[in-house]
């Protein structure tokens, strides 16, 4: 039997017989059978996760206890590995490889969090330096906000999950969560988690249905303090507007491109694009998109691209032979591949077979694609890679400084000038030099500029944005 009760894990429950909307049906992403039924939130039971959300943040536990909470889901989560690997690779499709390096990580997030929980620190203000004020000493404290609103995506709903949750929790607020509507039962689970590790049942709230109207009741409450989002441009837009002055913290969209120099090495690029790009079937915001590739490699890269990519396989997420599951639906299958098919009706050509079978669709890769195509100038999100060739360096970092976003690139040089110029003239949140853009570690900084949103995830640097700083000056 289950360790975890989805149903039973929603802040709102018990239900009022007869209230709240139709349930919410999550399928299994490869078959399409069934794995639950979960009641959604009314308004009532919105207003009931909200006042339990304040009743929580009123006295929350000390520091020292924050610690122990998350290191314990830590030790949890570590328990409960091939349960969470297993739910997770049928509510998304991802494959078992692919759900089992989520679950590491989110044991990773949640005690890097639990470690930071116990080193918020403000700083001495040296207000003694200025003339005549040797007598003052002042020094800075933070301290929680009080409620965070937390909204996360399907590619990633356990780890991306912890990172909204774990650094929220750690800087001592209570969090209402919004789990993605596609696979929620990762998040339950994960609350299970906490509640048996000692978190109070107030301090963490998932509320599951309609997100139009979860998002908006949430956030015409001024008690919440603070939105972290992760999701698509268009929706954080809509949600910022909602958050007004409020602080928050965005993580939106992107069209992630890598560069590689003349003098990088093909067969090292072509391995790791053919990773980074179609993992998770390509739906991940840092997944190579666009590959940019000195003019004198394009053959050679394209002929090596093109034989690794032939070689994953597509099936099965639970068949550890698979490289690839479904795309989260067919509808999305469909939409990447009538993208595909767009570029090359005017003019692009395809180094792999367009092939689509339900949500499965084949990895491609696209070369000579028009500038005005929607697989360069929109986010894709699907197991698509487009190869184009560039002469000049700043030619190429012009292009990636052209475009709106500016989350993640990737860059192959092993000239040390080159490397320089990138940093300092790219404009991205994240670079990685020697890597694809699709490279990251739980705890460094990571987040965007432009329209890839603001602000930092990294437990260390969510904490310090979750919290508020005062400024206490002793006088004589």
């Amino acid at each position: 039997m289950s360790h975890f009760d989805f149903a039973g894990n929603l802040a709102y429950l018990p239900r009022r017989r007869g209230a709240g909307s139709a349930p919410l049906v999550i399928s299994e992403k490869a078959t399409g059978s069934i794995l639950a039924e979960i009641p959604t939130a009314d308004e009532d039971e919105i207003a009931t996760s909200l006042n339990a959300a304040a009743e929580g943040s009123v006295d929350p536990p000390a520091p020292y206890e924050r610690f122990e909470i998350l290191r314990r889901t830590r030790d949890l989560v570590a328990a409960h590995e091939e349960e969470l690997v297993d739910l997770h690779t049928r509510e998304t499709g991802f494959t078992s490889g692919e759900s089992r390096s989520d679950v590491r990580r989110t044991m990773e997030t949640l005690l890097v969090a639990a470690e930071e929980a116990k080193r918020i620190v403000g700083e001495v203000v040296p207000v003694d330096g200025a003339r005549g004020q040797e007598q003052r000493f002042a020094l800075t404290m933070r301290r929680p906000l009080g409620i965070v609103f937390a909204v996360t995506p399907f590619n990633s709903p356990l780890n991306t999950v912890a990172h909204k949750v774990a650094p929220a929790v750690a800087a001592g607020n209570a969090v209402i969560l919004k789990p993605s509507s596609v696979t929620p039962l990762s998040a339950l689970a994960l609350r299970q988690l906490m509640v048996e590790a000692g978190l109070s049942v107030h301090l963490l709230n998932v509320l599951v249905g309609s997100a139009p109207q979860i998002s908006d009741r949430v956030l015409s409450d001024q008690r919440v303090r603070f939105l972290a989002f992760t999701g698509s441009t268009e929706v954080g837009r809509k949600l910022q507007l909602l958050a007004g002055l409020r602080r928050s913290q965005m993580e939106l969209g992107n069209i992630s491109i890598t560069l590689v120099c003349d003098d990088a090495d093909v067969a090292s690029v072509a391995s790791e694009v053919a990773k980074a790009g179609y993992r998770k079937a390509g739906q991940v915001c840092t997944s190579v998109q666009r590959l940019l590739v000195h003019k004198s490699l394009v053959a050679e890269v394209l002929a090596a691209l093109g034989e690794s990519v032939s070689q994953l396989v597509v099936g099965d997420p639970f068949d550890e032979e698979v490289d690839m599951g479904p795309m989260i639906s067919e509808r999305e299958a469909k939409r990447v591949e009538d993208w595909v098919l767009e570029a090359v009706k005017s003019g692009a050509k395809t180094e792999t077979p367009i092939d689509r079978d339900g949500s499965f669709l084949q990895p491609v890769v696209v070369s000579g694609a028009p500038r005005d195509a929607r697989i360069l100038k929109q986010e894709v999100f699907g197991p698509v890679v487009t190869v184009e060739a560039f002469q000049e360096f700043e030619e190429a970092i012009d292009t990636i400084n052209d475009l709106p976003y500016g989350l993640a690139a990737g860059l192959y040089t092993s000239d040390w000038r080159r490397t320089l110029r990138a940093a300092r003239e790219i404009r991205v949140g994240v670079l990685q030099v020697g890597r694809t853009s699709s490279s990251r570690v739980d705890l460094m900084p990571y987040g965007g500029l432009g329209d890839s949103g603001f602000g930092k995830e990294g437990p260390k640097y969510a904490i310090k944005e979750m919290s508020e700083e005062t400024l206490v000056v002793l006088n004589p």
